[in-house]
């Protein structure tokens, strides 16, 4: 009797520990595909590095629904903004989503003012926020209790025509306090304002693809078929955000682009690495029906990482800094984890947000062991840490075989302890050519220098032995000549006698 009762206390204390032991995150329970692409293009299956937890609306915060949110914020110290357009108010809110405030109206010198149709928003290192007040055509700078900064608006320039009106969209500042805003209708590039609010000119320029044969036909054209043609004009820019170097990256709203994401160094030179096997555009294989992506938002991560949200097939792309895709989440749909119109992403901690204007709500997906093995990786990779790198790149291995960028990182670390011989392998199967190259060339120079102390005393010792040969042949041939003469002369004799 005693032994069944410690039986069932042992039972019922199982259970607890079980219920009570926190699940780890699976990716069995995404409501999306997973995937990456290989070196010939081809989609392969993958572990799905984020998984959605929850969803958060305008309702659960207890602050009535959003309307048409279009843009949402992360401040280093973990506070969250989101621009809910529709109600023409910014809501604040912690990282348990309690709600610090709601900001819709601001004084502005002795009279209350509020926002119309705002659509972009920048929190700087103070916690002054920049918002883009699209409708009312101006910058609002206000500091994070909600009063007014200052109001940049419409800039007075030379370059700008004289009908020019500003609609801002999307605003980023830099540590200078340089604004940088992306305006409606602008297609000479990225506007950039002085710490003072004064335009100083464009940067980041988007480049046109000329049409050779429709330039042709155009000065064969006459003025009615000229007025009625297609005009090659540059694509607006969607969206910007900016790194700790001061480096602004950007997305351009053309799907056909194959540089839809730049980014700029205060030139207004684009200097994004792709490395990759292909471009930096999000999918490669695409159905005719959604057509390829359109890329509307880019959050620049840690360790030079970056994600960029397809607006078309509700996705999100996350880059290593060389411009290799690391992992692929989300989709269209109506359960948690897809969206209907996503506009904004974001991450806070390890988690990753995303906006969706169509659901009105911000769905957080945290890092399977896949994703966060990958992030750590990739980490230690781009701080010089390889070494660490390997065996988080060997467990990334063990999680899915498939992955290249495993195969080329351990490759690299072979490659900087001088193991050229075993990072020839990893580079093989990581279908690497550059850097096989490099591990190749190394590799022979190594084997030369090897082996050249046996290779040319093998020579030596067979130079040797040749010219031996050579000069006991000859010194045989001398001693045949005399003799073979005395005997065709002793021949001759014979016959004649």
């Amino acid at each position: 009797m005693a032994a069944k009762k410690w039986f069932l206390v042992v039972a019922a204390a199982s259970l607890l520990f079980i219920n009570a032991a926190p699940a780890p995150v699976s990716a069995a329970s995404t409501p999306y595909e997973s995937y990456n692409y290989n070196f010939w293009e081809e989609s392969v299956p993958s572990p799905a590095a984020y998984v959605p937890s929850r969803s958060v609306s305008g309702a659960d915060l207890g602050i009535g629904d959003f309307l048409e949110p279009s843009d949402m914020v992360v401040t280093e110290s973990g506070l969250i903004y989101i621009v809910d357009t529709g109600n023409g108010r910014i809501v604040n809110v912690d990282e348990q989503w309690k709600v610090l405030g709601v900001i819709s109206r601001f004084n502005n010198e002795g009279k209350e003012d509020t926002f119309k149709n705002p659509t972009g928003l920048f929190v700087d290192d103070e916690d002054n926020l920049y918002i883009a007040d699209s409708d009312n055509g101006r910058i609002v700078v206000l500091t994070k209790e909600g009063e007014l900064v200052r109001i940049i608006d419409q800039p007075q320039s030379e370059i700008l025509a004289a009908d020019f009106k500003f609609n801002p969209i999307k605003v980023t500042v830099d540590k200078a306090k340089r604004v940088f805003v992306v305006a409606k209708g602008v297609y000479e590039g990225i506007m950039q304002f002085d710490s003072n609010g004064e335009f100083i000119g464009y940067v980041g320029t988007n480049k046109v693809t000329r049409d050779y044969t429709e330039y042709i036909w155009r000065l064969l054209s006459t003025k009615a078929q000229k007025s009625q043609m297609v005009l090659f004009i540059p694509t607006e820019f969607s969206n910007i955000d900016i790194d700790a170097k001061g480096f602004v990256y950007a997305t351009n709203i053309d799907p056909g682009s194959k540089e839809p994401v730049k980014r700029l160094n205060p030139s207004g030179e684009d200097v994004l690495k792709r490395f990759g096997y292909f471009d930096v555009k999000g999918d490669i294989l695409f159905r005719r029906i959604l057509g390829p992506s359109k890329l509307i938002d880019v959050k620049v991560l840690k360790n030079g990482m970056y994600s960029v949200l397809d607006a078309n097939q509700g996705k999100i792309f996350t880059y290593n800094d060389e411009g290799d895709l690391l992992y692929v989440y989300g989709g269209k749909g109506n359960q948690l984890g897809t969206f209907k119109t996503p506009v904004a992403v974001e991450s806070i901690g390890g988690n990753q947000l995303v906006l969706d204007r169509g659901k009105s709500n911000i769905v957080v997906f945290e890092p399977t062991k896949f994703g966060s093995r990958v992030n750590e990786a990739v980490g230690y990779h781009y701080n010089g840490d390889d070494q660490l790198a390997v065996p988080i790149w060997q467990e990334v291995l063990r999680l899915n075989s498939n992955y290249d960028i495993a195969y080329i990182g351990i490759g690299k670390s072979l490659l900087m302890e001088k193991r050229n011989g075993e990072a020839l392998e990893y580079f093989k199967l990581g279908m690497d050519r550059e850097n096989y190259s490099v591990a190749y060339k190394r590799y022979r120079r190594e084997q030369m220098k090897e082996h050249f102390g046996t290779f040319m005393t093998v020579l030596l010792v067979i130079v040797a032995a040749w010219l031996a040969f050579k000069f006991v042949s000859s010194q045989r041939r001398k001693r045949m000549k005399p003799i073979s003469g005395f005997a065709s002369q002793k021949l001759k004799e014979g016959k004649t006698s």
